[in-house]
C-alpha cells in the first residue's frame, strides 16, 4: 500500500511538472522543469530503497544497501540545480530584454 502511495505521488509530481512545462509562461515552465527533476530524483531514490523495516544502509541479512541510487540522485540534484540556474539566467535576460514572461509576446522566439 505504501509503495502504491509513493508511485501515485511521483506520478502526480511528474504530471504537475509536465502541465506547468507546457504553459506559455516561461517562469511557470521553469518551475515545471524543477518539479519534473524532483519527481525523477524521488523515483530514482525509491527504486534503490528497501521497505523501511531496517536502517537504510544495512538490510535484514546484514548486507549493505546499494549506494548507487543514492549517488545517482546526489549527482542528479547537482546537475539539475546547475541546469535550473542556467534557465533562471536565461529568464533574467528575457525579462530584461522584452519586459514580459509570456512566450507568445516574445516575437523573436517564433523564428
Amino acid at each position: 500500500m505504501l509503495d502504491l502511495l509513493k508511485a501515485i505521488a511521483v506520478g502526480a509530481m511528474f504530471a504537475i511538472g509536465l502541465f506547468q512545462l507546457l504553459r506559455r509562461n516561461v517562469i511557470r515552465s521553469a518551475i515545471g522543469l524543477l518539479v519534473i527533476t524532483n519527481a525523477v530524483n524521488l523515483f530514482l531514490l525509491m527504486t534503490g530503497a528497501y521497505r523501511g523495516k531496517v536502517i537504510p544502509y544495512v538490510n535484514a541479512v546484514g548486507q549493505r544497501s546499494d549506494a548507487l541510487p543514492q549517488a545517482l540522485v546526489l549527482t542528479a540534484i547537482v546537475i539539475g540545480m546547475a541546469g535550473f540556474v542556467l534557465v533562471l539566467a536565461l529568464l533574467y535576460v528575457l525579462a530584461m530584454r522584452y519586459r514580459t514572461a509570456d512566450a507568445d509576446a516574445i516575437a523573436d522566439l517564433k523564428h
